[in-house]
């Protein structure tokens, strides 16, 4: 496939509620923890979570065979004819959000995240400010207009950081804004380290119980943890679509992106626990 005839887009995915991509078990405190990248520990969404609910709600839109099959692949056992012609790629992680003392809550990330959100937006033909400043374990930057700070600090759970303000915070927050999520205000850049061990400590952790249908008291063995991704979270994904290769339904590049853009539209549930509300995402299209 000619790269050229391809398009790139980029997702953002902002957690309406509380997201669980889980990874099926755990072996540590959590019975189902949610998916970390194996090199660096930070949570995803995978892509083909994402995919499979569009593909289902193009199925509920009543695409024609032709067109699902053109934009999303065959059903497996025919998976060999051809491929789909989009790809959509894991979400990653851009805003953690974290209890503040101020500001009641603060959407966190790190130099590293940025850079790396950075270089996938550029992919998509986006141009996200420059990166803020190298800061120290014991800082947080934040803008100059920042709800966050108190007496020169931020207090991110029991964190106590020195508060930077500096423009370019302010520079993200503005071109964050195209995520819908609650930015303004709230954007707060942390040490890499500092970063990691909010990855660890600050997401949602619940006990769950099953009751015995007869005594209604907690079933034996049926109490069990989960963790999911706080409401607020923000991630990206990177989309490419290609020309279909199906014979029986020709599209460009441009139009299989079209097709999948209008799947986006009103909120769609993704990871796991949906009948207990968990995984309510409002999907845009970033560029």
């Amino acid at each position: 496939m000619n790269p050229e005839r391809s398009t790139t887009a980029l997702l953002f995915i902002h957690a309406l509620s509380p997201l669980h991509a889980g990874t099926g078990q755990g072996i540590g405190a959590i019975d189902l923890p949610i998916a970390r990248e194996k090199a660096t520990g930070i949570p995803y969404l995978p892509g083909s979570s994402l995919k499979g609910v569009l593909r289902d709600r193009a199925q509920g839109k009543g695409w024609d065979k032709d067109t699902l099959f053109a934009v999303f692949g065959p059903e497996t056992e025919a998976a060999s004819e051809h491929a789909g012609a989009v790809q959509v790629g894991d979400a990653k992680l851009l805003l953690l959000p974290v209890r503040s003392l101020y500001g009641v809550f603060a959407l966190v990330t790190s130099p590293y995240l940025l850079e790396r959100f950075r270089r996938e937006a550029e992919m998509a033909g986006l141009t996200p400010p420059a990166l803020p400043a190298p800061l120290g374990q014991g800082q947080a930057l934040v803008a100059p207009n920042s709800r966050l700070p108190e007496g020169g600090k931020v207090y991110l759970e029991d964190l106590d950081l020195e508060a930077r303000p500096i423009p370019g915070v302010g520079e993200w927050e503005d071109w964050l804004t195209r995520t819908q999520a609650p930015v303004a205000g709230r954007l707060a850049v942390v040490h890499d380290d500092v970063m990691a061990f909010l990855l660890e400590t600050a997401t949602e952790v619940v006990a769950r119980i099953r009751l015995d249908d007869a005594t209604k008291t907690v079933a034996q063995r049926a109490l069990w943890y989960e963790e999911s991704l706080p409401a607020e979270s923000v991630l990206y994904s990177l989309v490419r679509a290609e020309p279909s290769r199906r014979k029986e339904k020709a599209l460009p590049a441009e139009a299989v992106l079209a097709l999948f853009k209008g799947l986006l539209q009103g909120a769609l549930q993704l990871g796991g626990k949906a009948t207990v509300g968990r995984g309510l995402c409002r999907v845009t299209l970033g560029g």
